[in-house]
């Protein structure tokens, strides 16, 4: 049971990291497949709530400025040139700062909009982490709420396949 757990918390950390990689694709094959030991929902959904906001604190972090960014991905000194690229960029950058400063200026908004984010994925989990990051919200609280948030979501989907296998079946 502690190799299942630890390697749910490996993938969860990973999902963080790399949106590619989906967490809960893994965790409904796990829980719906039947050959691993059974392990309650709940300790399932708070293992890989653990590790997905373990994960999207580095891009929390990173968006405050706390974590130096690669090389290759921190920005470049360019001559600068009036292309199409150059003016939508300056939009979405004016955009992006407004969106900030209103998110700054209203603190529980943005402790709402994560922790609808981080139970319903809209508006996209990592790019309210990243907005939590850049408008500097609590640490605790984008922990805490994040934390809730995913517990509620990964919790729901661990129980999923038992609860379609066994409840609904009798109202048929």
């Amino acid at each position: 049971m502690l190799m299942w757990l630890a390697i749910s918390l490996g993938v969860a950390v990973g999902s963080a990291l790399c949106p590619l990689v989906s967490v809960e694709l893994f965790l409904i094959a796990m829980v719906a497949d039947g050959h691993h030991p059974p392990i309650a929902c709940w300790i399932l959904g708070a293992v890989v709530a653990i590790g997905q906001v373990v994960g999207k604190l580095l891009y929390f972090f990173a968006a405050r400025g706390h974590i130096k960014l690669p090389k290759w991905l921190q920005p470049k000194d360019k001559p600068s040139r009036q292309t199409w690229w150059t003016t939508a960029w300056a939009r979405i950058t004016t955009w992006f700062t407004a969106l900030q400063a209103r998110c700054e200026r209203h603190p529980k908004l943005m402790i709402a909009t994560t922790g609808v984010s981080s139970v319903v994925g809209m508006p996209p989990f990592m790019a309210t982490t990243v907005l939590a990051g850049v408008a500097r919200m609590s640490v605790i609280a984008f922990v805490g709420v994040t934390l809730a948030g995913r517990f509620i979501r990964f919790t729901a989907l661990a129980a999923s396949p038992n609860l379609l296998t066994h409840v609904l079946p009798h109202f048929a």
